[in-house]
């Protein structure tokens, strides 16, 4: 039996992709952005649609379609290092543009590109540009390369928010800009933002009542896509975490694909985004363990919400710009260590595990120097396992499988005084 935060989210995103199916015949403008730094309460203030590319290439991925348009990308001369979300969304474009229910998806009024810190977004636009022929926002946003967002950052990402953002939307809705309807949304945003924190922090307890990677993408879904700003938004988290704070009263465990795990004996921080195409398999792996992802950085690539921001009414503009400065891929390599290192301490976890996606840089570069930092600053031991987003050539279940089995009998054996080192435990990068 589901809980009623999961039909609540099924009905979300069920709903949205109706709404996008009539989305021409009711004259809808659709505007098609990505996650990290997307402006959905700009965008919803002026009644346009969000398609998130990424979203659709991971939901094609869950359910086994993402190979075949991998394949038909690749025949189209895309190549086989190129970020599988981007074959797999191109190959879905040539093969209908049917999206995840089974519904046509309606071309972009506008392309609205949010840069923070992931180049291959830049190239994705520039193809859908050439596919599509319609207007292109372009909102760059300054790499946090100190750790700190500047005035001068927050500035320069809100003057083009006043002069290429808003304009362009104004162009392809018709509609001018109300300040006060975005307030109105931002404020919205605050509240769902309260409780999915709430949510994650949970973890904290033990034992943990959620997993904070495998079940994160699930929390995370409604406030990183199209619905943040929303009243349905206020009220799937409303409903989670009243569903959490139950679970935490009767002392339960995560859900999990195997149903409730009992006894938790690992508690790992995980950084990297999940391999789609197996996700039920991989996760398994985990629960088949006994371990339970208390952090991860996956579910902090749409918003750092748990360091404290939140979406301001009384600062619009300021606000989305400090949002979109301070999403997880926009962060340097040291402030990203020591976020991990924050959530090791804060969640009490005993081990932190890299999934390495292939076609990831945006992710994967730095990964291994972040793995030893953070057994040097923690203590606590590190694994390296590598997979990929929606490429299921990429996953090997027999070769994961067999490096979290080594991972989780080192900390064992850690925990009995017999320390073994992660060479001799097989849970090298392979070449």
């Amino acid at each position: 039996m589901k809980d009623r935060s999961m039909e609540l989210q099924k009905e979300l995103i069920s709903g949205h992709y109706d709404r996008l199916s009539r989305a021409n015949d009711e004259g809808k403008p659709v505007v098609y952005t990505f996650v990290p730094g997307n402006l959905t309460e700009l965008m919803l203030s002026f009644d346009a649609l969000p398609v998130l590319p990424e979203i659709n290439a991971l939901q094609s991925g869950m359910r086994k379609k993402s190979g075949g348009f991998i394949t038909a990308a690749e025949k189209a001369g895309h190549s086989e290092d190129v970020c599988s979300y981007v074959k797999c969304d191109l190959g879905m474009m040539e093969q209908g543009n049917i999206g995840p229910t089974g519904k046509a998806l309606p071309k972009p009024d506008l392309l609205l590109l949010s840069y923070t810190g992931c180049f291959t977004f830049m190239k994705w636009f520039e193809l859908l540009r050439e596919k599509y022929d319609c207007p292109v926002a372009m909102l760059h946003v300054p790499y946090q390369s100190r750790g700190e967002i500047t005035d001068d950052m927050r500035e320069y990402v809100v003057k083009q928010l006043r002069e290429e953002v808003i304009p362009k939307l104004e162009q392809v809705s018709g509609k001018k800009y109300d300040e006060d309807r975005l307030k109105e949304l931002l404020g919205r945003s605050a509240q769902a933002e309260d409780d999915l924190v709430w949510v994650l922090e949970s973890a904290k307890h033990k034992p943990s009542p959620i997993d904070g990677y495998f079940g994160g993408v699930y929390y995370i879904g409604p406030l990183f896509t199209a619905f943040r700003g929303t009243p349905e938004a206020v009220e799937y988290y409303r409903t989670l975490r009243s569903e959490v704070e139950q679970r935490i009263a009767d002392g339960l465990g995560p859900i999990t694909p195997e149903g409730e795990l009992k006894d938790e004996r690992y508690r790992i921080v995980v950084e990297g985004t999940p391999n789609w195409t197996h996700f039920r398999e991989f996760w398994k792996m985990f629960a088949d363990e006994r371990a339970v992802a208390v952090a991860s950085t996956y579910t902090k690539v749409g918003g750092l919400y748990d360091t404290g921001f939140r979406h301001d009414p009384t600062r619009p503009l300021e606000s989305l710009a400090e949002y979109c400065l301070g999403c997880y891929t926009n962060l340097s390599l040291p402030a990203r260590i020591s976020l991990i290192e924050k959530y090791v301490n804060e969640y009490e976890a005993g081990g932190f595990l890299i999934n390495s996606v292939k076609s990831c840089n945006s992710f994967s570069a730095g990964q291994l120097l972040i793995l030893r930092e953070i057994e040097k600053r923690t203590g606590v031991p590190g694994a390296f396992i590598e997979s990929d987003l929606v490429d299921p050539r990429y996953f090997s279940p027999a070769n994961i499988k067999n490096r979290l089995e080594s991972y989780f009998q080192m900390i064992e054996q850690r925990r009995s005084g017999r320390p073994k080192s992660i060479a001799n435990a097989g849970l090298e990068a392979s070449p």
